[in-house]
């Protein structure tokens, strides 16, 4: 399998974004970095460089739901790197309410981050994968995509459900070209996301160990993967077969 160099990764100012650009960059692999927060980006870079002097590291500040700049952005990327490789749709939001409690503000922004804006990052990372005919998109869905969640987690695994099947029929729609299509369904793993429920989650790994799994199964371009691998793809089964009235008891 070839060695993608050029690496998109959005949403790499903190978290798993982040993580994974450590972990690439002492790959030897060049990065495109991009977030809404270019103070923490820049630092990033110029940490990596640093560390790694012999690759390349470019930024861009970049909010997902200004779709128009997230095809621009991209271009860019593609123009300075002399090519992309690997785009990771990484950005998203985790915050959301209960329906119907009078907070469809923050679940539309939920909803519209991880799915409208994931769908803009597709389509400006296929596009261009088209026009090079190669590249691997890897979109980043969550492991609450397995089935609906409630409470406060209902409008997030939605969305997250949503950006997966896009991404799988994505890759249904390239089977025939050399443009390949993952999708990772991180669990528990600890980020500016899910800190505030760290304490009461005992199966939640760190972030460096999450975002090693993370790049493992990016590295291997399954059509699938749960990250880590070991308790979340069991639990998928479970989870998927538990009935509605047991499984709101243990969410």
């Amino acid at each position: 399998m070839a060695v993608r160099k050029n690496i998109v990764i959005t949403g790499a100012s903190a978290g798993l974004g982040e993580g994974m650009a450590r972990l690439f960059a002492a790959r030897g692999r060049d990065l495109a970095l991009c977030a809404r927060r270019r103070d923490r980006l820049d630092a990033l870079a110029a940490e990596l460089t640093e560390r790694h002097p012999g690759i390349r590291v470019i930024v861009r500040e970049l909010d997902v739901n200004d779709h128009d700049r997230v095809a621009t952005v991209f271009d860019e990327f593609r123009t300075e790197l002399g090519g992309l490789d690997r785009v990771i749709v990484n950005a998203g939001l985790g915050k959301g309410q209960p329906v119907g409690t009078g907070h469809f503000a923050a679940n539309r922004q939920t909803v519209e981050t991880n799915l409208v804006a994931g769908l803009a990052q597709c389509e400006a990372a296929v596009s261009i994968f088209r026009e090079q005919n190669a590249g691997h998109l890897v979109v980043v869905s969550s492991f609450s995509a397995v089935r609906g969640m409630p409470r406060t987690m209902t409008a997030y695994a939605a969305s997250k459900a949503g950006i997966a099947a896009l991404s799988d029929g994505i890759r249904t729609d390239l089977l025939a070209t050399p443009i390949s299509v993952t999708t990772v369904f991180p669990g528990y793993i600890e980020s500016e996301m899910t800190r505030r429920t760290a304490g009461r989650t005992p199966l939640i790994a760190s972030a460096e160990a999450g975002a090693r799994a993370l790049v493992k199964a990016i590295e291997r371009e399954s059509a699938k993967a749960y990250v880590p691998s070991w308790p979340w793809t069991p639990l998928s089964l479970l989870v998927r077969a538990l009935p509605a009235s047991v499984f709101r008891r243990i969410v």
